[in-house]
């Protein structure tokens, strides 16, 4: 098997699905040795460069926490920390980091650039860039899921049953990133999955086509329903979460024409909110998952997230740790 020493991770479609499946594995040893409390230092003196646009909870401390532990060290920049704010190309900031250190991880949501920002660092940078997230793509949230379903689940997901639904949020309009990668990365397991959202909330068309044809060559199935009820029927796995409607505008661009006509379109769907009684149309064994923060009393109930039987997303949480600590140790030389 050929090595990831060096390779990005910009988007799991990027690697193939032995090559996600090795990198599980990894997490699994991993979270069984932090558990244990063995030292697991494969990438003793490293460094990795953390660029953060926006704030993290999750991502932040599972990579810092996670190359801490691997025997490395990293620094936790901001735009204001960097010349970035002064304009400093992508360019320039991957050439020069590149020279200093060993990857170069970045967050950066803002629609219709971050993906880009990212590859264009990715075309210049001589480390492996990874991908905290951006516009199109969550992959260290992508590969938690996966871990935390087949935890509760079995390693073969094909045929389970997910519902991935828009919810109300208020806190801020969310990138699409996460149920993007959700519906790319789960078709590829072979799972029979539900988007739920209303009309004027859609995910981007050519991820869209790209989770079909995952689907079709990987014995999965991908729907869209514009009812939340209709999702949830029948889901072993129900996964929440509010996403902005970006990609309901032809060019949304980020000015008040467009922020406020997005938020007409989700006041108008307030009552999508994941409640007890939404979660008793599910299987009787359904799990409740979502990438967190939650904006509780609008995308769910406290009544759902706090409910043991249901809840999952603090074994989701802390899977970030393990799957980014593989994903670091692969792509970073210190596991072959």
């Amino acid at each position: 098997m050929s090595s990831l020493s060096g390779r990005h991770f910009i988007t799991e479609q990027d690697w193939s699905k032995e090559e996600i499946d090795r990198a599980l594995d990894l997490s699994y040893d991993l979270k069984d040795k932090f558990k244990k409390r063995a030292p697991t230092r494969y990438l003793p003196d490293q460094t990795v460069f953390m660029i953060f646009f926006e704030q993290s909870t999750r991502t932040r401390n599972s990579m810092e926490a996670g190359i801490t532990q691997l025997g490395g060290h990293a620094h936790d920049l901001t735009a204001d920390k960097m010349q970035l704010s002064h304009g400093e190309s992508p360019k320039d900031t991957a050439i020069v980091l590149s020279r200093m250190g060993h990857a170069i991880a970045c967050r950066n949501c803002f629609y219709g650039i971050g993906n880009k920002y990212l590859r264009e660092m990715e075309k210049w940078s001589s480390i492996p860039i990874l991908n905290l997230q951006d516009d199109y793509y969550h992959p260290m949230q992508g590969l938690a899921d996966l871990m935390v379903m087949q935890e509760k689940f079995g390693r073969n997901l094909k045929g389970l049953k997910v519902c991935i639904s828009w919810a109300y949020a208020t806190s801020h309009a969310k990138p699409l990133s996460v149920p993007q990668t959700q519906i790319m990365l789960f078709a590829r397991y072979g799972m029979d999955v539900t988007v739920a959202a209303p009309n004027e909330f859609p995910l981007m068309p050519e991820l869209v086509d790209t989770a079909r044809k995952n689907a079709k060559e990987n014995g999965g199935n991908l729907r869209f329903v514009d009812n939340m009820d209709a999702g949830f029927e029948g889901a072993q796995v129900v996964i929440p979460k509010n996403w902005g409607g970006f990609a309901h505008f032809k060019d949304y661009k980020d000015d008040d024409e467009h922020k406020k006509a997005m938020k007409a379109n989700l006041e108008k769907n307030r009552d999508w909110i994941c409640d007890a009684r939404r979660m008793k149309l599910a299987s009787k064994d359904v799990k409740y998952m979502h990438a967190m923060p939650a904006d509780r009393g609008r995308e769910v109930t406290d009544e759902v997230i706090d409910n043991d039987d249901w809840s999952i997303i603090y074994d989701e949480a802390e899977n970030r740790l393990h799957t980014a600590k593989a994903v670091m140790a692969l792509t970073m030389g210190g596991v072959k």
